[in-house]
């Protein structure tokens, strides 16, 4: 089976979109979607609204910082975040809303495990850039692989049965294998917003059968993007920061 995880679409319609159709022409089986579907872009109906579409079909959706956000304000965040999820808030409904407030920290498939942050602390939102962090991620848990998003950059880490951690960045559209020696966590980029320096959306493919994960990026309409957050009167550095993909 060949499943697709995307993280971070932060309302970003044209990303989601070209993500999920890219996905579809793969050949995708499943969806799994790890969190903060609202934030920073101009179409947060929308995107819950289509989240709220493949969960109903079968998708796996977790909770995101920005997602929890929109129900219990995070002083965390800093002020330009804050004003979108502020905004965010006034164009959901009801319906939009309390999906998001039902999403659950952390789900589950088989040797598998979804969470949007560190597994360790979902709830505290911790990223996973740095081999320690995988490291406490993965002693959390006993599944095989974990997978998380967050950090909006793509990254692979393992743990061997000895404890000898390894980390790197995967190229773009190579299947890995991820052997059964090791254990895994797939931080697997950015949908809506990438922060790798890459403005392609990004997002990865696994497949079951073959123990194999491909990290893809996907151009998109970033003019389109940028376009409706200017017309949103959202911040403008989250228009800006789309085309360097920062």
């Amino acid at each position: 089976m060949l499943i697709a995880f995307m993280a971070d679409v932060h309302a970003n319609r044209q990303a989601f979109s070209a993500c999920l159709d890219h996905a579809r022409e793969k050949g995708a089986q499943r969806y799994v979607l790890l969190g903060d579907y609202a934030g920073y872009g101009a179409d947060p109906a929308w995107t819950v609204a289509k989240v709220m579409e493949l969960v109903e079909g079968g998708a796996n959706a977790v909770l995101g910082n920005h997602d929890a956000a929109v129900g219990t304000p995070d002083d965390r965040m800093r002020e330009e975040a804050r004003t979108a999820i502020d905004w965010t808030r006034g164009q959901l409904g009801a319906e939009e809303r309390r999906f998001l407030a039902n999403l659950p920290l952390i789900d589950t498939g088989p040797g598998q495990l979804y969470v949007h942050a560190d597994a360790s602390a979902p709830e505290k939102w911790t990223y996973v850039l740095t081999v320690e962090e995988a490291s406490r991620s993965l002693r959390s848990t006993e599944a095989q692989i974990t997978f998380c998003g967050h950090t909006h950059r793509p990254a692979l880490f393992s743990v061997t049965a000895l404890s000898k951690m390894t980390a790197f960045v995967p190229f773009t559209d190579v299947s890995i294998p991820l052997h059964g020696l090791r254990r895994w966590q797939v931080v697997v980029g950015s949908v809506g917003q990438p922060r790798d320096g890459i403005p392609a959306a990004a997002y990865a493919m696994f497949d079951t059968d073959k123990k194999e994960i491909t990290f893809l990026r996907v151009p998109y309409d970033i003019e389109g993007a940028a376009a409706a957050i200017r017309k949103a009167r959202l911040p403008q550095f989250f228009a800006e920061r789309l085309f360097a993909g920062r």
